[in-house]
């Protein structure tokens, strides 16, 4: 598989959690990726979670069930190891869908509600710090040419 260039910011969607326009953070120095959430809750089978983004006015408290998840342990950048919830979901970018692991995590001293590590970039993706916005760039191009046509 080809893979692209992605920058080190980004917007992505997540069809399955159906969000539009995430602001993305790429981080080479994470293995996993994380979402921000709030309120994590794991109750009768079932975890509940509420996803923060001051950004997005109509995601920003949006409740989330889910029914699979796991429970992971992960080692923060100062060599904490925190015990979180992880859930399957997609991320669209460059226009495709692909699977990703995300782990919840309480990220309010964070600029970006989504990290990407690693564990999803590896073999799809290669990182240029000096760009932004590629993928939803190109969204933004395309959507503006099929108007025009």
């Amino acid at each position: 598989m080809e893979k692209r260039v992605i920058g080190r910011f980004e917007k992505a969607d997540f069809p399955i959690l159906d969000l539009e326009n995430i602001s993305i953070k790429i981080d080479t120095g994470a293995y996993t990726s994380s979402i921000h959430c709030d309120n994590i809750v794991e109750k009768e089978n079932l975890l509940y979670c509420t996803f923060l983004d001051e950004e997005h006015p109509l995601y920003n408290g949006k409740e989330f069930i889910f029914e699979d998840y796991d429970i992971v342990f992960v080692k923060s950048s100062n060599g904490i190891i925190q015990k979180r919830y992880q859930v399957q979901s997609t991320i669209k970018i460059f226009n495709k869908v692909f699977k990703i692991s995300l782990s919840l995590s309480s990220r309010q001293e964070m600029r970006f509600p989504v990290l990407i590590g690693r564990k999803f970039l590896t073999k799809k993706f290669l990182v240029d710090p000096e760009l932004v916005d590629v993928s939803y760039n190109l969204k933004a191009n395309e959507h503006k040419n099929h108007l025009q046509k």
